[in-house]
């Protein structure tokens, strides 16, 4: 931990030369998760000729490893240097329902730095509730944890996130789920076309959007320049929702985010199997749609 707390302290200058180091590494000689980096870039972008492939997959390795130094640098950045790294757009269209204390679900995804995100939106205004996997590692779970509290965000394991709703479903908060994960149980997905692909989306944020009655926000996180990123925060669905068909929040969820990977495709996490279950698999067991 002593380790990444003196790394954390190292300037913008000496952590890039780190990532450039990392992105020979992983690039070049482990060649980290290649094959499905190319597989998944192939068939989301078939139109795209190989040496477009080529050049997607090198920016993924350079959003890959700066992803990775800037997450280490995060606990150390003032207030005032991230709010100049990470510039919202538009925060009060959520932190004036928070102020007027009513609790707002953001759906977010592995585009950019999300870990950056939730920091941020804590110093617009927005205060968070931020739900991630937890890790097997109990030394990088209790290090993510502690970079993941920078600036009093909220961690929550997401198996602890329905317990933590039901104790707090009335405090004014932002519940912030990264929404473009592999479901654990396929079988009870929502099945939606993405990216070329018949694509399971967790039901949760839909089904918890339903069962308390709160507002939806996608929040879209582009890359200015090195270090440097755009937040725009856009309305998905508002309550209540008994004329709204099923499936249709986590299916604006699904346009949008469609359109903001296919304006900047390197900055999304390409390296995951995201296509590893297939629909076929689950007919019969569980949902049907």
């Amino acid at each position: 931990m002593i380790f990444f707390h003196w790394l954390s302290r190292l300037p913008f200058s000496w952590l890039y030369a780190l990532s450039d180091l990392l992105y020979v590494v992983l690039s070049y000689v482990v060649r980290y998760r290649r094959r499905v980096i190319v597989q998944n870039l192939s068939t989301a972008f078939p139109e795209k000729s190989a040496a477009q492939i080529n050049k997607l997959t090198r920016g993924f390795y350079r959003n890959l490893t700066d992803l990775i130094v800037e997450t280490i640098k995060l606990p150390a950045l003032s207030a005032d240097e991230l709010l100049r790294r990470v510039r919202f757009q538009n925060p009060e269209l959520i932190s004036s329902r928070i102020a007027a204390g009513q609790p707002v679900i953001i759906l977010a995804s592995h585009q950019s730095n999300w870990e950056w995100l939730p920091a941020s939106a804590q110093l617009n205004g927005i205060i968070a509730d931020s739900v991630y996997k937890q890790l097997s590692s109990p030394f990088f779970e209790n290090l993510m944890r502690e970079i993941r509290s920078t600036f009093g965000v909220n961690p929550i394991p997401m198996h602890r996130l329905l317990r933590d709703v039901a104790v707090r479903r009335h405090v004014p908060r932002a519940i912030a789920l990264v929404a473009d994960q592999i479901p654990a149980s396929p079988e009870v997905a929502y099945w939606l076309p993405f990216l070329n692909h018949e694509t399971a989306f967790y039901p949760g944020p839909e089904k918890l959007a339903r069962s308390l009655q709160l507002p939806v926000f996608y929040v879209e996180m582009v890359r200015v320049r090195r270090g440097y990123y755009d937040v725009t925060l856009h309305t998905l669905a508002e309550p209540p929702y008994k004329d709204l068909p099923d499936e249709a929040i986590l299916t604006r969820y699904r346009d949008r985010l469609e359109r903001t990977i296919q304006a900047n495709p390197s900055d999304w996490l390409w390296s995951h199997k995201r296509w590893k279950h297939q629909r076929e698999e689950y007919i019969g067991r569980g949902r049907q749609k």
